[in-house]
């Protein structure tokens, strides 16, 4: 019985040992995973901070050129009922073929547009054939085609919604919108 005793006392005395063993090693393996997860927070932080910094910064630079573009990006005009470009329509897309070929990153709606004279389907094709002549002369100054879009909004869209010459001169345009790639 004595033995039985002492075996007994030696078994509790060994599991207790082991349970503290245990316990104490699974406090130190939580106590590592703490300090590592606490060494890591302030790096993984910053990392983020610094890249929507980054980001932050090239949204700023892309609104800004975007503005400018916009600003430089002047229409071009159309003589009455015709779509080929006067000698002043080339020189601005010469400009604006300069500014397309130094800023690989924007690309460039061209919208058509014309007076109110005619009928609304004659003018959504005069307006896309206006579009499109702005376009192949872009294309042939070195744009690429795939960074021009055309659309035509006819008479749509005026610039002047009077009903006299020179507002009709106003509406029959080009009018150029720059957009950031995707």
């Amino acid at each position: 019985m004595k033995k039985n005793l002492a075996i007994l006392g030696m078994l509790t005395l060994v599991l207790g040992l082991s349970v503290i063993l245990v316990t104490g090693c699974a406090k130190k393996g939580v106590v590592k995973e703490e300090v590592v997860a606490a060494e890591e927070k302030p790096a993984a932080v910053q990392l983020p901070e610094t890249a929507l910094q980054k980001e932050r910064e090239a949204a700023l630079r892309e609104r800004t050129l975007l503005k400018r573009a916009a600003s430089r990006f002047s229409n071009i005009n159309f003589d009455f009922d015709k779509f080929n470009l006067k000698p002043e329509a080339r020189e601005i897309l010469r400009q604006h073929a300069d500014w397309l070929l130094e800023h690989p990153d924007f690309d460039v709606v061209i919208e058509g547009h014309c007076d109110e004279r005619g009928t609304s389907e004659y003018n959504l094709a005069l307006g896309e054939r206006r579009a499109v002549s702005a376009m192949k002369y872009l294309v042939n100054l070195g744009v690429d085609k795939r960074r021009l879009t055309t659309i035509s909004y006819g008479e749509e869209l005026p610039l002047d919604t009077r009903q006299n010459e020179e507002a009709w001169a106003k509406n029959r345009r080009d009018h150029f919108v720059v957009t950031a790639k995707k």
